[in-house]
């Protein structure tokens, strides 16, 4: 496949393959066509023969090429797959151009310091499980790695000291950057207000800009209440102290956060993903 791609990659070739498209022809038509030198198209044909994107044969004085269709129904093929895997619905093709949209409104928007205070996020998900088991999903470092970062990302660094005027850290790099060497994709820090284990949880976390300074501080309210499958959890944000280049973090909260409690509420329902280290993981009754 890296050859075909690279035989069709040249202009010149292209150009033959085309013409072949319309029938076999000898080198010397091609070239009179192609407006080249015979020499030179016979280099571009013997590349494109290996790569399997013609053949040919000699007949008389002349060397006659045809076009493989098969070779281009394949290439065809893998591409249209490419397209729809990226193309799927609710994926990360989706998922970036949603961000997209958000980022240029937000960036508009962006005019002046103070910009986006008093914004407000909101987020519900109805979880099976009980509160005292989210609770330390949202509050131990352990639990907290798998969860707390969109589906891109991954959490590199997490402090999270869950009493009032407990730290916060909460860095993330890009989920294929195995080995760090890629730039930090995002660090946030803040400090615990409030914590009622089981019941309520608020925090204020600010994403830095790349020059340490803080991008606006978020104000987060997680309330949690029992119900007859799990517990009800209940979000919300609220901006203070935005800046001008806060748009970027601004416009990717409703669906990084988003993502993230998808990924909360699938730890409960997937047994694999439960902590080992907690045998009462039933749903509450």
């Amino acid at each position: 496949m890296d050859e075909l791609l690279a035989a069709l990659a040249d202009q010149a070739r292209w150009r033959l393959v085309n013409l072949l498209a319309e029938r076999p022809r000898s080198v010397g038509v091609l070239a009179q066509l192609a407006g080249a030198r015979q020499p030179q198209t016979t280099k571009h044909l013997q590349t494109l023969e290996r790569a399997g994107v013609v053949i040919s044969r000699r007949t008389g004085q002349r060397r006659v090429y045809a076009l493989r269709p098969d070779a281009l129904r394949e290439l065809a093929v893998a591409l249209t797959r490419l397209a729809d895997t990226a193309d799927q619905g609710g994926g990360p093709y989706e998922t970036y151009e949603r961000y997209g949209l958000s980022l240029h409104a937000e960036r508009l928007a962006a005019g002046e310091p103070g910009w986006a205070d008093g914004r407000s996020f909101g987020f519900h998900r109805a979880l099976t499980a009980r509160p005292e088991l989210v609770w330390r999903h949202l509050t131990e470092a352990s639990l907290l790695t798998r969860w707390w970062t969109p589906d891109d990302l991954r959490v590199s660094e997490l402090v999270f000291e869950a009493r009032p005027g407990g730290r916060i850290v909460h860095e993330y790099r890009d989920a294929d950057d195995a080995d760090g060497s890629d730039p930090v994709a995002g660090r946030a820090e803040g400090v615990v207000d409030e914590a009622l284990p089981g019941r309520r949880l608020a925090y204020r976390l600010s994403p830095l800009l790349p020059d340490g300074a803080l991008a606006f501080t978020a104000h987060v309210d997680i309330d949690l209440r029992p119900t007859g499958a799990g517990t009800d959890l209940d979000v919300r944000w609220r901006i203070t102290g935005s800046t001008v280049d806060s748009a970027d973090f601004i416009a990717g909260i409703e669906i990084g956060f988003g993502q993230s409690l998808d990924k909360l509420a699938a730890t409960f329902t997937d047994p694999h993903n439960i902590d080992p280290h907690n045998t009462d993981t039933r749903s509450a009754k």
